[in-house]
């Protein structure tokens, strides 16, 4: 439940940006408060969320007033991360699909330095190096990649010269058509992107500037920033020009061009010099004739290599978009570049060019977790709300690889999550059965959290799971295992805390339960004993605790109807009949709550955890003198005040349970008293469904619902001598179980007991109704 809520709310944060004419976007304000559901940007009509929802880590700051009012309102704010060298936003994703991110930094002040001469820091996408943000040059960073998983992890790491921060991070959903180049194995990354024949070049917008073109001219919000140049004139076109599915370049960016200013048969594109000598290039440039009269035909280089299919010369066809790209990769040693355009002896007009895209090379070298692991921890990770550090890619790169969790390469040279450990997380809830997702899991820690419920049989049936740590129980903590046999256990082993206390236990649990063997106590398998090594071996029981159904953490008490409740509480009372009367000597279990009577794959019941019982020296003895011991709430207060221990003190003990599984409340509220007394007010005005769980929606036999209570409040009485046998309890419970099936064949034959029952007309006894 807690993991359907988890996804469901994820997904509403995720679609809520998925407006009209938006399909695809997710659009983060950075920095921007949790407090604030979002906006629509007045200057480009983009709905932008607050990024709390997509990363863990940072801390919210603003631009200086004094650049305020020169800047768009997401640039307003902005997250900065002055702990950890990786701090990265996870950006929800689906496996194979393709994807432009783009990320701003815009510095304006915002860390009261007033200096960003030297600052800064790299950008990843999960464990790939995607580019260097210097802060002084003020630009935007956008990558189109393939996703590998339903997350996409982009990344801060701080190099040492400066606090990473980010004002806007941008996510757009592309067709798997556009940009061919982008596989599996590589993604771009932008260098520029410019409208040749609109404006005055720049390779990226100056700082608080905006870029010539973008949504909606753009459907996918890509950047095209203006350019001309003096040597160039400028070309226009007022006719539709039909779209290539390759890159689908907005229509208003393909009619305008550039062609050469005079008489040369040459157009110089554009030249540039980059230091980064790592840096491998790719260029893509877009044409569209506005003509189709005259022949127009030229040759393509970047750097001296000639472009166009098969190294031809080039002829754009007329009012249709087509484009020629560089490919392989290319790289020059002396960091100098150029793109040039010469018209051929036959052609009859110079070059043209409508708009140019360069990009560097993302090697998606580095290896990254399975995507099927990868979507599930992080599943795992948003249903408890995971306070750990876990950001980025699980596994890669190492070092930073998240806390607690290990990974290995599978026989299938594929990166798989092995080991989590989520011990002493203060996690709450059920098992999530994300965890079934782990298919290479091998071992898996949650002890020391405040977990309920039974053990997915998914995640127990994983053929790689060696060692599953569920809880700690006073004796010590408990694992599931496995058999050589594959019959399922619990293994329950003594921890080093509990000293002399749990070897007693121990030793009376090994006692008691070599003697016992009953359909409704839980089995003892085994046995180990080595040294200061100790380990009981259970048959494990699949559906946790009776607790767990009822009041647990996300109990799903609603779902157990009366008949199940009453089942359930009479084959526990069977067992605990068995070790009253059919055991020679009696065995006392002396801690009957909730918590001890546990559910196999049927809800079948079986009494647990024998740690604290006594054992008559023989068939004749009346009672035992005892220091008392048990849970607060279900201890019968005579046994507590006189250390008196007979079967009445686990009848009252058992009573308290009848009274849980009617009302669903706890034996002990604050404020409010004991069951027993609360109960005693309720049945006081004769009406039974004051008194019954409000989850079952009146959906009860109220004779039977009588009988329990009645049954309950006898075996709560003050004085043990007014108790009745557990005999005697199995053959009301099963009187008031025969009324619930019968209620069940036929609804209409219920008779309610009514309101002309006068108060404390039955003394707490089971009567006919």
């Amino acid at each position: 439940m807690a993991s359907s809520v988890m996804l469901v709310l994820l997904v509403l944060l995720a679609s809520a940006v998925h407006v009209v004419g938006q399909p695809g976007f997710l659009s983060i304000d950075c920095g921007l408060d949790d407090k604030y559901s979002g906006y629509k940007d007045p200057d480009t009509g983009i709905f932008y969320v607050s990024d709390g929802a997509y990363t863990d880590a940072g801390q919210n700051l603003m631009v200086s007033p004094e650049y305020r009012s020169q800047v768009s309102r997401p640039q307003v704010t902005v997250r900065s991360f002055p702990s950890g060298v990786r701090n990265c936003y996870a950006l929800p994703t689906e496996t194979g699909a393709k994807y432009l991110v783009r990320l701003q930094a815009n510095y304006g002040n915002h860390d009261g330095k007033n200096d960003n001469s030297s600052l800064e820091f790299d950008l990843y996408l999960g464990p790939n190096y995607w580019d260097t943000v210097y802060a002084r040059t003020n630009v935007a960073y956008e990558t189109v990649f393939l996703a590998w998983a339903g997350w996409a992890p982009a990344c801060l790491v701080n190099t040492g010269r400066g606090t990473p921060y980010v004002s806007l991070l941008e996510l757009r959903k592309l067709p798997g058509e556009l940009y061919p180049p982008v596989t599996a194995s590589q993604a771009l990354a932008m260098y520029t992107r410019i409208n040749m024949g609109a404006g005055t070049f720049t390779r990226i917008p100056v700082f608080f500037c905006c870029p010539g073109q973008r949504f909606p001219s753009d459907q996918f919000d890509r950047y095209w920033w203006a350019s001309v140049g003096p040597q160039w004139r400028n070309l226009s076109s007022s006719s539709t020009i039909q779209l290539d599915p390759s890159f689908l370049v907005p229509s208003s960016v393909l009619q305008t061009a550039v062609t050469v200013a005079g008489n040369e048969t040459g157009l110089t594109v554009m030249t540039w010099e980059e230091s980064k000598t790592l840096y491998t290039f790719m260029v893509i440039l877009h044409f569209a004739d506005f003509q189709s009269s005259q022949p127009r035909e030229f040759d393509i280089f970047f750097n001296g290599n000639q472009l166009g299919p098969g190294g031809r010369p080039y002829s754009p066809p007329a009012l249709v978009s087509s484009w020629v790209y560089s490919s392989p990769w290319y790289r020059a040693d002396d960091g100098n570049y150029n793109v040039t355009l010469v018209a051929t002896a036959t052609s009859a007009l110079p070059p043209m060019l409508n708009a140019l895209e360069i990009y560097t090379l993302v090697p998606q070298d580095s290896p990254t977790t399975f995507s099927k692991d990868f979507d599930a921890i992080m599943s795992i990770k948003l249903e408890y709300g995971v306070k750990k550090n876990w950001m980025g890619d699980p596994c890669f790169p190492s070092k930073y690889a998240w806390d607690g969790v290990k990974c290995s390469n599978t026989s299938d040279n594929v990166v798989r999550i092995t080991s989590i450990d989520l011990s002493k997380c203060n996690l709450h809830g059920v098992i999530s059965k994300n965890f079934t997702l782990l298919t290479a899991l091998e071992n898996l820690d949650l002890s020391y959290n405040n977990l309920s419920g039974s053990i997915p049989d998914s995640l127990t049936s994983l053929s790689s799971l060696q060692v599953l740590f569920i809880g700690q129980g006073g004796f010590g903590p408990v694992y599931y295992g496995r058999l050589e046999d594959n019959i399922e256990v619990a293994v329950k082993t003594r921890s080093e805390s509990s000293s002399s206390h749990g070897l007693d236990q121990f030793l009376a649990e090994v006692e008691s339960l070599t003697k016992v063997h009953h359909r409704n106590i839980v089995s003892l398998i085994g046995y180990c004993w080595e040294k200061d090594h100790l380990a009981l071996v259970y048959e494990y029981m699949s559906q946790g605790s009776l607790f767990d159904h009822l009041r647990g953490k996300n109990a799903v008490g609603g779902t157990l109807n009366w008949k199940t409740r009453v089942r359930i509480v009479l084959e526990a009372a069977q067992g605990l009949d068995y070790l009253h009367k059919g055991c020679s000597p009696p065995i006392i279990h002396r801690d009957v709550k909730s918590g001890n009577i546990l559910l196999g794959r049927n809800l079948h019941a079986k009494i647990a955890d024998l740690g604290l019982s006594k054992t008559y020296l023989d068939d004749t003895q009346s009672h035992m003198s005892v220091t008392a011991a048990g849970t607060a709430g279900y201890m019968d207060p005579q046994y507590y005040l006189t250390g008196r221990l007979t079967e009445s003190s686990d009848m009252y003990s058992f009573g308290i349970v009848l009274l849980e599984v009617a009302t669903g409340e706890p034996p002990m509220v604050p404020g409010y008293g004991h069951i027993v007394q609360r109960v005693r007010q309720m049945i006081a005005t004769g009406d039974i469904s004051s008194v019954a769980d409000a989850r079952l929606g009146g959906a009860y036999d109220i004779n039977s619902m009588w009988k329990l209570v009645d049954t309950a409040m006898l075996c709560t009485a003050e004085s043990p001598a007014q108790r009745p046998g557990m005999a005697a309890v199995v053959a009301q419970l099963k009187e008031s179980l025969t009324l619930e099936e019968a209620r069940e064949k036929d609804t209409s034959t219920s008779v309610s007991r009514g309101s002309d029952i006068p108060p404390m007309a039955s003394t707490f006894r089971p009567m006919a109704r």
